[in-house]
């Protein structure tokens, strides 16, 4: 059974649980892969608890940051004990900035966590020229952190917006989608969109799970697969789990 850590958001969980449904529908209820959702919508938000790695820590512990990071961290870990102890076989974690908590998570969950960043440069490697230009919109946890930074650094140059549209586009975006308002969140996501093709990005991620929902809603599901510069890594993270629940 695929373990799926959500509530990051909550729509974004929702989002990644349909999408592994339709990519691998069955003809009847039994041929549907088996997963359960844990929508633990009250772990603390990870943009706000970026800090330290507790493997950086030798000293006691007294930065606000570096608790916060910590705090996120024991959320996580409890979400990830419950799907082990309800028998969920692997996790995935459909939230880029939670995989900034990724290698402490690891260490304490005797249980495989896909990487999802690492899965979109995985498909990226597969669909992008090497040294190409590829834009990144998501949470200023995410562009922070460097968890794309991390894999793509190397063979891509990852292009990200400026302040202003970081703030007026993309954190609008995210943020209206998680109220509810999807087609406000549209409109509000196209200025960092048009920015960063003007910037030669032949492909963009989709580094926060809510901006999918923002720019694919009203669209039909073959619009969302076939898509020429989207990388969206829900739908990238629904194939990896999937590949992995069958080998199981």
């Amino acid at each position: 059974m695929i373990g799926i850590l959500g509530g990051m958001g909550t729509q974004a969980g929702l989002d990644f649980c349909n999408k592994l449904a339709i990519l691998y529908r069955g003809k009847i209820d039994q041929d549907y892969p088996l997963f359960l959702l844990y929508n633990k919508s009250n772990i603390p938000g990870r943009p706000e608890s970026i800090g330290i790695h507790t493997s950086k820590l030798s000293k006691k512990i007294s930065n606000k940051k570096t608790k916060k990071y910590l705090t996120v961290l024991k959320s996580l870990i409890y979400g990830c004990n419950l799907l082990k102890k309800s028998n969920c076989k692997f996790i995935v974690i459909p939230c880029n900035t939670a995989h900034y908590w990724y290698d402490d998570l690891k260490k304490r969950i005797n249980l495989p966590i896909v990487n999802m960043p690492k899965e979109v440069f995985v498909r990226a490697k597969k669909n992008c020229k090497k040294h190409s230009s590829i834009g990144l919109l998501a949470t200023e946890g995410t562009l922070k952190t460097g968890v794309y930074n991390k894999f793509f650094d190397k063979d891509y140059n990852l292009v990200f917006p400026n302040d202003s549209i970081q703030s007026k586009s993309v954190n609008k975006a995210i943020k209206l989608v998680k109220m509810g308002k999807v087609k406000l969140a549209s409109k509000a996501i196209r200025p960092a969109i048009n920015y960063l093709i003007k910037k030669k990005c032949k492909k963009i991620i989709l580094g926060c799970t809510e901006l999918p929902i923002a720019i694919f809603a009203y669209k039909p599901f073959k619009t969302i697969k076939s898509s020429k510069i989207f990388l969206d890594p829900n739908l990238i993270l629904a194939n990896a789990a999937m590949k992995k629940y069958k080998n199981i």
